[in-house]
């Protein structure tokens, strides 16, 4: 398995431009076809109800226009910096269902981490849905900070899962190509789920594939685990965190793991999911 087409989600704001960087090297690295995906969800306005209508429609028609400007500048500067052709697409309508969509018929989907500052329109459970829905693979890359590197160094949070085990086997490409692979069970209980040694089968499965691995326990009971993957992360040097994402629909609304809302609200490096 490789990566052969990545799909990276744009909605016009500036952070986009680190997430296309991101993509742009994933796609030179893998030989892969990458395309673009402009998806941006206005919130519904029904005309002739309020007075001042009309002019909040064109204020979110030119806001959109502008994003729209924005994420094909984008585009064209990846392009020209990374000497890749970019496949331009552009959707209307719900963003979340429009991003699934698209990212159904691709081995890797790439998009920023929410800023809660800057949603322009997007629904906040966005991202969880995203990761839940589409069936393949998520690499978000947070909206702040500077990542030139991803998945040179790795840090699998394992947890017997399904969710992880399908976030370790989503990422297999980029475990092949790491310099080191820490593999950490956080908080692992006595039980099958975790094996004699929790991470040793994962880490004995990933042998065979040809990667290398560190496997460790971590146990800190007095710290949630999003936490510590984080603050692990940090300490490891880790510039990519593979992890499982946890994720059910209760009453029309979406219900995220700990770990996994930790990760989405705080992640400090980028960050495959798999669900």
């Amino acid at each position: 398995m490789s990566y052969k087409t990545i799909l990276v989600h744009l909605d016009g704001h500036s952070r986009n431009a680190q997430t296309l960087r991101v993509a742009c090297d994933l796609a030179g690295q893998f030989g892969a076809h990458i395309a673009a995906l402009y998806a941006l969800k206005q919130p519904p306005i029904v005309a002739g109800l309020d007075p001042g209508a009309g002019a909040l429609l064109q204020y979110q028609f030119d806001l959109e226009s502008q994003l729209r400007s924005r994420a094909q500048e984008m585009v064209s500067a990846a392009e020209q910096q990374s000497g890749l052709s970019i496949e331009w697409r552009a959707a209307n309508g719900s963003a979340a269902y429009n991003v699934i969509t698209h990212a159904r018929h691709a081995d890797l989907l790439v998009l920023t981490q929410e800023d809660p500052e800057k949603r322009a329109g997007m629904d906040p459970s966005f991202a969880g849905s995203v990761v839940v829905g589409t069936g393949r693979p998520v690499l978000m890359v947070p909206y702040a900070g500077e990542f030139p590197k991803c998945g040179t160094s790795v840090l699998v949070a394992w947890s017997g899962t399904r969710e992880s085990a399908r976030a370790v086997a989503d990422a297999l490409p980029l475990l092949k190509t790491a310099r080191q692979i820490n593999i950490v069970s956080f908080n692992p209980k006595g039980d099958s789920q975790w094996g004699d040694i929790p991470g040793a089968d994962i880490g004995l499965w990933l042998t065979r594939h040809g990667v290398k691995v560190n496997v460790r326990q971590q146990k800190s009971p007095d710290v949630d685990v999003g936490n510590q993957i984080l603050s692990l992360a940090s300490d490891l040097g880790s510039d990519l965190i593979v992890m499982g994402a946890y994720g059910h629909s209760r009453l029309r609304e979406l219900v995220m793991g700990g770990a996994t809302r930790t990760i989405l609200q705080s992640m400090t490096a980028p960050v495959l999911l798999s669900h």
